[in-house]
């Protein structure tokens, strides 16, 4: 199928959207646990941006596990699918010019590495949300963990599914541990070089 895909020239191009908006385009993915914070801290991290006129999407579970991913199970091999396909959509996202955060557990390393591979190493900044299982859990804002226990949900992450925690992640919020304006405030700050387009 592939050999019959001719790719189209478009008239505006990728560095005509990033001249017109007046910044670089690229994707924050945030990983961690349910509940560790990773929705929030995006949230959080998009106002800041929007405030100071950046083109920005948000893509997490609410918004991509209830349309293009609505056919997806939990299982390892469905996360893996469920990753991929949100990296393809952050890839056309970036090439439109936006700013794209992308939440989600993602719990395996090789889905990671995958992501980076799709979007680019340098379009590519991991936040890993460092929270640990028994604060997730005493959080559990959607119940989640307290189902795993009782059986009701299978492939539960931390629970009876693994997390591969980021070994070298470009930024760790450690939530216990440190406010989350600091927190918003670490990664807006690392990410601001970023923004700036090269002829600048």
């Amino acid at each position: 199928m592939a050999k019959h895909i001719i790719p189209h020239n478009y008239q505006v191009s990728k560095n005509d959207r990033l001249e017109a908006n007046n910044h670089n385009s690229f994707l924050i993915w945030f990983t961690g646990l349910s509940g560790s914070g990773k929705s929030t801290i995006a949230n959080l991290v998009e106002k800041a941006l929007f405030d100071l006129n950046i083109s920005t999407y948000s893509l997490d579970g609410d918004n991509i596990r209830k349309g293009i991913n609505n056919d997806l199970s939990f299982a390892p091999e469905d996360r893996t699918e469920n990753i991929r396909r949100i990296a393809e959509v952050s890839n056309l996202m970036i090439d439109a010019g936006l700013v794209v955060l992308a939440a989600f557990v993602s719990p395996y390393k090789k889905d990671r590495e995958n992501i980076r591979t799709i979007v680019k190493d340098v379009n590519f900044v991991e936040v890993y949300i460092n929270t640990s299982i028994e604060e997730c859990e005493r959080r559990d804002v959607k119940g989640l963990y307290k189902k795993a226990r009782a059986g009701e949900i299978k492939n539960m992450t931390g629970i009876s599914a693994p997390y591969e925690a980021p070994e070298h992640p470009d930024i760790e919020i450690k939530t216990e541990n440190e406010p989350i304006e600091d927190s918003v405030k670490r990664i807006v700050d690392f990410i601001t070089p970023k923004l700036q387009l090269k002829n600048e």
